[in-house]
This record gives C-alpha cells, sequence and structure tokens, in this order.
C-alpha cells in the first residue's frame, strides 16, 4: 500500500493543533480561576482585618465609655466587679444578680440606688459578664457561677442576705439557694428562668460558640453589627412596655458586644436549658422563702413555664403576676419591686429572731 507523506494541513494535524488549542484555553481558564479565586480570598481577608481593627476600636470606646464602678474580687475561676453600696450597718445586705446581655446596671438603676439609701446593696456582674471575667469558658452554667458568687460574698464578709435575681439569674438564684443555703436568707425574683423550655435560644448564639468561627465572628462583624440593633432588640426586651430614654447608655448595654463578653453571654444561653433540666428536680427542697413577681405577657421568659410551675413545687413561695407587663419587672414595677423585698427583709429579720429565741 502506498504511504503518502504528511503535509501541513492535514487532518492529522488539525487534530493535534485543535486538541492543543483546547488544552491551552483549559489551562488559561483554570489560571483565571485560581486568580478569582485568589483575589476573592485577599478581599475577604482584608475586609476581616479592617472589620477587627474597628471592632478593636469599638472596644477600646466602649469601655472607655462605661468603666468599672465597683472592686475586683478574686474567687476560684474569675475575678467579679462588684458594686457595694448603701448602708453597711442596715441588717440584711441586698445582692442584686442581673440576667442575660447585661450587666449591672440593669439592676443599679430602677431599684438598687433606691435601696441603697436604707440597706447596704451589693451589686454583681456575673462570671464573664461587664467588668467580671471568667478563666474557663465552660463556666456557664448556674453551678459554677454560684460557687464564684458565694465566695466573692463570703470574701465580703456577708453570712446572710436577701438576692433578688432577674431574668437568667433566676436559675443562678435557685442553685445558690440549693448549693449554698446558709447564705440566702430569702429569694426574690424578677421574671425568673426556673425550667427547660421548648426549642432553644436564638440561632446566632449556637454560631457564636462555635469553635473557630464563632470567635471569629466576634472579634470582626458582631460589634460593628451589635451597635446599629442595639436599640431595636432592647425595645424589644421591654415590650409592651416602653423602654426608658437613654437605657441603652445608662445600661452600658454596649458592653455586651465586646468579643469576650458576646461569646461568653452566648455560651450561657445555650447551654442553660440542659443546667435546668439537672436543677429542677431539687427545687423541692429549697428551705429560703421565695418570692416571684413575673409578668403575664413576658414574651423573654414564659411565666407559664417558669414562675408558676415553680410556685407550686418551691416550698414557702409567693408568686405575683402583673396584668400586661413584659420582661423587664424592675422597670415596670419598681415601686412593687422594692416594696416585696422591704417585706422579704423584715421577714427573715423576724425568722432569725424566732430561731434564736427557740
Amino acid at each position: 500500500m502506498t504511504r503518502y507523506p504528511q503535509v501541513p494541513g492535514s487532518v492529522e494535524n488539525q487534530a493535534v493543533a485543535g486538541e492543543t488549542g483546547m488544552r491551552q484555553a483549559r489551562s488559561s481558564q483554570v489560571t483565571k480561576l485560581v486568580r478569582k479565586t485568589s483575589m476573592a480570598i485577599m478581599i475577604v481577608v482584608a475586609a476581616l482585618a479592617v472589620l477587627a481593627l474597628i471592632t478593636q476600636a469599638g472596644v477600646f470606646a466602649v469601655q472607655r465609655g462605661h468603666p468599672p464602678q465597683g472592686r475586683m474580687v478574686e474567687v476560684s475561676g474569675a475575678v467579679l466587679h462588684v458594686l457595694d453600696i448603701g448602708l453597711r450597718d442596715a441588717g440584711l445586705p441586698i445582692v442584686m444578680l442581673h440576667g442575660a446581655s447585661s450587666n449591672l446596671e440593669v439592676m443599679r438603676r430602677p431599684v438598687g440606688e433606691r435601696l441603697a439609701k436604707t440597706h447596704r446593696v451589693i451589686l454583681i456582674d456575673r462570671p464573664g459578664h461587664g467588668w467580671s471575667t471568667r478563666e474557663q469558658l465552660s463556666d456557664s452554667t448556674p453551678g459554677p457561677q454560684a460557687r464564684m458568687i458565694a465566695e466573692a460574698l463570703q470574701k465580703l464578709g456577708v453570712e446572710r442576705a436577701i438576692f433578688v435575681v432577674h431574668s437568667w439569674s433566676g436559675a443562678l438564684g435557685l442553685r445558690i439557694a440549693l448549693d449554698h443555703p446558709k447564705v440566702v436568707a430569702g429569694l426574690v425574683m424578677l421574671a425568673p428562668v426556673a425550667y427547660p423550655w421548648p426549642g432553644g435560644v436564638s440561632q446566632y448564639n449556637y454560631v457564636v460558640t462555635t469553635p473557630v468561627i464563632g470567635p471569629l465572628l466576634a472579634h470582626t462583624i458582631m460589634l460593628p453589627l451589635g451597635l446599629g440593633l442595639a436599640d431595636a432588640g432592647t425595645r424589644g426586651v421591654f415590650a409592651p412596655q416602653v423602654r426608658p430614654d437613654g437605657f441603652v447608655k445608662d445600661s452600658a448595654t454596649r458592653l455586651l458586644l465586646r468579643p469576650r463578653e458576646f461569646v461568653a453571654n452566648a455560651k450561657d444561653l445555650v447551654t442553660l436549658r440542659a443546667a435546668m433540666a439537672e436543677q429542677a428536680p431539687r427545687y423541692a427542697g429549697i428551705t429560703a422563702p421565695i418570692t416571684i413577681i413575673a409578668g403575664e405577657v413576658d414574651k423573654t421568659v414564659s411565666t407559664h413555664i417558669h414562675s408558676q410551675p415553680l410556685a407550686k413545687t418551691a416550698p414557702n413561695t409567693k408568686l405575683i403576676v402583673l396584668p400586661g407587663v413584659g420582661h423587664m419587672i424592675q422597670f415596670a414595677a419598681p415601686d412593687l419591686v422594692i416594696a416585696e423585698i422591704e417585706a422579704m427583709a423584715g421577714r427573715a429579720v423576724q425568722d432569725a429572731a424566732t430561731a434564736a429565741a427557740n
């Protein structure tokens, strides 16, 4: 068979040239994709770096605007910020503990300062909140925090006190009464958390507590984003009551947006439900008198799920449900709250005198 020499432009050469061109085109596309991906990564990294710098500047500004007002008390696993005000020799001290997403200012301004005219009032930033720190993020449940609070009071020379607790700290106050009963002369609870509830908490709390992703978000976008959302968020927690003018500033709410506190607060929230399932079966053993004041239309902590069952379970409990009132009891009914605290303090003194006489 006769073989003809290959000549330029033959079918074979055209096929080879076409395949080479396709490889070159694919290689060019891959190169462009790599460049675009690299560029996108660089833009994201640069944006995160800028947000991190903005966050650090924001932390500096927020802390400068809301410096600590009290003293620091070292306890095992934490350093607690304690504001000790009022009359030192005026009977039983009143210890006030705030809820989630807040600090001691939420308890100080509506009723704490008024009580301090006739009582010794001790306000404490919970571990990891306000100006208090905690060594372990996992110390997010009432158990370890109750131990820290009790240790701090011991260092302050407080043997017995009336505890006034709000929201998340309802669980904390109950835990103190369970684990450290000698220090609790009485418990006044405002819209307290006491039991596990259906569902969970806001989804962003779970994201913030996710390793790597959570701290990254907390150190970049949470503070800039939170500054814009703080106003609407605080209005919602007061509903249906109107939030007081100047609340965000007066309550130092923006301290929550600092990375370490934001993560600690989220951890407190996502671990609370399981902690309630663990401690709730013990409530019948509480010996301290309890007064619960709850709002009938509280959308943050359901009175039906928490306050009403607690009143039926814990002995020596008085329940007051306020029609048309939401979550922020100390702002909605400060006169009533103060009257019930005064009544509890008077009862504790009378009980102590009766016990001493017997």
